[in-house]
């Protein structure tokens, strides 16, 4: 059949609706562990101070076998175990990340060692935000009738960007990848139930981690910029106030928009930042603490691979079930947060 140019023009209409839905996920964790302990041989730190702050007791870091690419293809394998997949049937593989392997791009290497040779592969950087945000982003290119398959994987090695003699800043990192299969379905069975994205540049300068190089003669009176990066920079008072303010409006936001209460959602599952922020959603919604994920004691926040990794976690030891409600919520750098209610359909463990 050959369509016409209006056919052509109105296809989006002509197609059936569809939805997306999570059906796999997967992740991974360098093996070495620096607890708070061993953290504080380093600097003037010590596990209480640690802990009260901040709910985390240790943090995984990469070691020098480890690299972006290999933690996450292992993640993303694994979701493809999952689900069941074979890699050359994947369409997309979308990585969010703020600490690539190669600045010109990450992810065509996963592509490359997955074996996903008729996917498209490119890279998402939104820091902290960069997974829900690879998700949303996703699930525009499923329900928009271009692909059927999709692994988003959200990775991070903030360890090579960080300033182990402050204090502040290196008691927070860690490094991780995890990964989550999407594939098309009915729009009736849509996974993304609602979602919100948001940014504000005018207070970036509060998590940054920002280019540093010296200027170097080039030819003539020309001089030329040689890149390099700093360390993570941050002011956490800033960015806690930002968290327990801006996540519960763009949750409450969600539920009205999918006509929900608070009551109704099995799990609530937020970037891995902090306890206290954690908490703080929490309890501006009175979510039960039992039905709050958080890892953070154990891996601390690995940025992107928070969420994917709390979620690999909860499916495979059987808290996440099939039909189960998460409200999730990203945020960080940019400044950037967004929200999104999801609803799980992968097989059980």
């Amino acid at each position: 059949m050959v369509l016409s140019a209006t056919e052509l023009t109105n296809l989006p209409q002509l197609l059936p609706p569809r939805g997306m839905e999570l059906v796999a996920c997967g992740s991974c964790l360098p093996q070495s562990v620096v607890s708070n302990a061993l953290l504080s041989s380093r600097v003037d730190t010590n596990d209480d101070w640690i802990r009260d702050r901040t709910g985390i007791g240790s943090r995984r870091i990469a070691s020098e076998a480890d690299s972006l690419t290999s933690l996450a293809s292992d993640a993303a394998q694994a979701a493809l175990d999952l689900a069941g997949w074979r890699a050359e049937d994947l369409d997309l593989i979308l990585l969010a990340t703020s600490s690539p392997d190669d600045l010109f791009g990450t992810a065509p290497r996963i592509q490359a060692v997955l074996g996903a040779d008729r996917a498209v592969a490119f890279d998402l950087t939104a820091a902290c935000s960069g997974f829900l945000f690879a998700l949303i982003t996703a699930a525009q290119f499923i329900r928009g009738g271009s692909m059927d398959k999709v692994l988003v994987i959200g990775a991070d090695l903030l360890s090579r960007w960080v300033d182990w003699d402050d204090r502040r800043t290196c008691v927070l990192f860690g490094d991780g990848a995890g990964a989550v299969a999407l594939q098309a379905c009915p729009a009736e069975q849509d996974g993304l139930v609602a979602f919100r994205m948001r940014s504000d540049g005018q207070r970036n300068s509060c998590l940054t981690l920002a280019r540093s190089g010296a200027r170097l003669p080039l030819v003539g009176d020309l001089s030329r910029e040689v890149g390099g990066f700093g360390t993570i920079a941050m002011n956490g008072q800033e960015v806690y106030k930002f968290a327990v303010r801006e996540v519960p409006l763009v949750l409450a936001d969600l539920l009205e928009q999918a006509g929900l209460g608070a009551e109704q959602l099995d799990w609530l599952l937020l970037h891995q930042a902090n306890q206290r922020i954690l908490d703080a959603v929490a309890d501006r919604f009175a979510v039960p603490r039992e039905r709050v994920l958080t890892n953070l004691a154990a891996y601390g926040n690995t940025s992107a691979a928070t969420i994917p990794l709390m979620l690999d976690e909860a499916v495979r030891d059987g808290r996440i079930r099939p039909g189960h409600l998460i409200a999730s919520s990203g945020f960080g750098a940019g400044l950037s947060w967004g929200g999104a209610l999801l609803r799980w359909s992968g097989p059980p463990p």
